[in-house]
């Protein structure tokens, strides 16, 4: 059964750090126990993306006892969506299954809020699929609400085919 309550010691214990291109492989050995698959390419990409960004860092790695137990990637958008105000997306988030419910998830996330407010960004938004109720139920424990606004998707092939039959 997971723990719910954290001890102060175990959060204490969670040291962050700004993520380096030699976290690939345990960014990706995170990730592929949460979801089955290696996306190496994937992750390759971000991690990129992530380090070439001037000036804006804001991608992590969580330790406790010097080993690598957590990640988030995030980005710093200034303007997007017809928003003008700065705003970061979370792209992705992980954990070792087996530090779960220590805190490593909190610390990011306290560690993440704490750099984007230096930078002046107020706002961070993320998305969740809606059967993952592991990463809503802990998304709402941080502070996450429902945001203010619809996300639309369009399935190009159904769009093509309405396409062809209207001539």
């Amino acid at each position: 059964m997971p723990r719910t309550e954290r001890t102060s010691k175990e959060i204490e214990s969670v040291v962050t750090r700004l993520l380096r291109p030699s976290d690939l492989e345990a960014v990706i050995s995170i990730d592929a126990k949460a979801t089955g698959r290696r996306r190496v390419e994937y992750f390759k990409l971000k991690l990129e993306m992530a380090m070439n960004e001037t000036g804006v860092e804001v991608s992590l790695a969580a330790e406790i006892d010097g080993m690598f137990v957590g990640f988030l990637i995030a980005r710093v958008y200034y303007g997007d969506f017809g928003v003008a105000e700065p705003a970061a997306v979370l792209e992705v988030m992980g954990v070792h299954p087996d530090f779960r419910g220590l805190g490593v998830g909190h610390a990011l996330v306290r560690q993440l809020t704490t750099n984007l407010l230096g930078l002046g960004v107020g706002k961070v938004s993320t998305e969740v699929g809606w059967d993952e109720q592991h990463m809503s139920a802990f998304l709402h424990r941080e502070g996450f609400q429902p945001a203010p606004r619809i996300c639309l998707d369009l399935d190009c092939e159904s769009f093509r085919r309405r396409e062809d039959m209207r001539g």
